[in-house]
């Protein structure tokens, strides 16, 4: 551990340049805006607490790369972490207490030997935090007090997995602080699904907390989603010349979870066809030879996802093969394909409720105008609504970004880069 002030001012003197450039790209301008963020995160921290030892940490958020609603059937999922993260300033606390105080939020304080699930508390930060505490202690983990200043740039609402992200930055700080970064990120990233779904009260797969708590692209196989099959892959979009945009389509998720409930029912209802609980338990074979005592007795929509789910899971393998064998133009073809079985099949562009509100559709529309031979895009996420996910080529990115944002507002085009650092310790 290091002192506050002394890390203050190693910062201002440039002694942390390269680490933070290992962590977030070779970009001055990024370089800047991160040196400010460290700076005042510990500022903050100084004025909460005092000048105290401490320690850093982080953890992005993720992108979702391939898998289109494939997790929660237990299929196959392609993710990735990106550069933007939440940050923590962490020291040990001298009594029992858990203290965080994240930027915008009232300050958070709980007894740590007090870790019982309350009902109340479902839907908050406190749950989430107590959720990852009392898991890593029935697992045999240290734990113990401490106080944090988080911050984070993972914007909430884009589809970049904000929740994961904090969920993913308790469970190293406590690795770090109390297990010598022993935990690793497979077992962080499961136990962040634990606090969320019996915690928080949120039945979330565990795609999300994966990626943030791995790092790079992730290639994920939930067949058996006790023992998920994790592979990481590390690949730089860079250096095939592209960038990641992410745009937000102004849509609202308002009102649109019969929706997005409506997906996983229904393919349910095509596994239950053949008495099993998800559609990984099934062939594609087995699907096609047994369609016709399935058409006409499920609802077409039905038939239709489960095509989707056993094509797309045929793609994020082909996908991440592509990516391990450097093959990024083969690997763009395929992320193009994923898009358009959403569209098709999958149907999760937008909601048959709204049929004239359609934001994803048009975003689609319009960038695959603007980037003719210069990128793919894809819906991104949940979808009807949200966001979509754009492979551009880094040198038309500006001209992208300029037209997309002349139509739906500036700041709606996010361009990102993907990180190859998971849930870590930062200094």
């Amino acid at each position: 551990m290091t002192n506050s002030n002394l890390l203050q001012t190693q910062f201002l003197n440039h002694d942390f340049d390269d680490r933070l450039k290992d962590i977030y790209g070779n970009d001055e301008e990024i370089l800047t805006y991160q040196l400010e963020r460290y700076n005042n995160a510990i500022q903050q921290y100084n004025d909460l607490f005092g000048t105290d030892d401490v320690e850093i940490y982080s953890a992005p958020g993720r992108t979702e790369v391939c898998g289109n609603h494939t997790d929660h059937q237990n299929g196959m999922v392609l993710a990735a972490s990106i550069n933007l993260d939440a940050i923590a300033i962490v020291g040990k606390n001298n009594h029992h207490t858990i203290e965080i105080k994240s930027e915008g939020y009232p300050l958070l304080q709980f007894d740590c030997n007090h870790l019982d699930m309350i009902e109340t508390e479902k839907e908050t930060t406190t749950a989430l935090v107590k959720g990852v505490l009392s898991k890593m202690k029935n697992e045999g983990y240290q734990i113990g007090p401490f106080k944090a200043y988080i911050t984070s740039d993972v914007f909430s609402g884009s589809g970049l997995s904000s929740s994961a992200a904090f969920e993913s930055l308790i469970g190293t700080i406590i690795s770090g602080l109390f297990n010598n970064m022993s935990i690793s990120p497979v077992e962080i990233a499961m136990i962040g699904q634990y606090a969320e779904n019996v915690y928080f009260g949120k039945p979330c797969g565990l795609m999300d907390q994966m990626a943030c708590s791995v790092g790079d692209f992730v290639h994920i196989d939930f067949k058996n989603p006790e023992k998920p099959v994790v592979n990481k892959i590390e690949f730089d979009i860079a250096e095939k010349g592209y960038s990641l945009c992410i745009v937000d389509t102004k849509g609202s998720h308002a009102n649109l979870t019969d929706d997005y409930a409506a997906i996983p029912t229904e393919m349910k209802e095509i596994a239950d066809f053949f008495n099993k609980e998800h559609l990984s338990e099934i062939t594609k074979q087995d699907f096609i030879e047994n369609l016709p005592n399935i058409y006409g007795k499920a609802s077409d929509r039905s038939i239709l996802r489960a095509f989707h789910f056993f094509n797309e899971n045929e793609r994020v393998a082909t996908a991440a093969q592509m990516l391990s064998e450097n093959n990024f133009e083969a690997f763009l073809s395929i992320i193009k394909e994923s898009g358009t079985s959403s569209y098709q099949f999958l149907q999760n562009v937008y909601s048959n409720k709204y049929e004239q509100t359609q934001p994803v559709p048009i975003t689609l529309a319009m960038s695959e105008y603007f980037l003719g031979n210069n990128g793919v895009c894809r819906i991104h996420g949940g979808g009807f609504a949200g966001t979509i996910q754009a492979f551009v080529k880094t040198d038309f990115v500006p001209e992208y970004k300029k037209q997309i944002e002349k139509i739906l507002g500036l700041g709606t085009c996010h361009v990102l880069k993907i990180r190859k650092y998971g849930g870590m310790k930062v200094l």
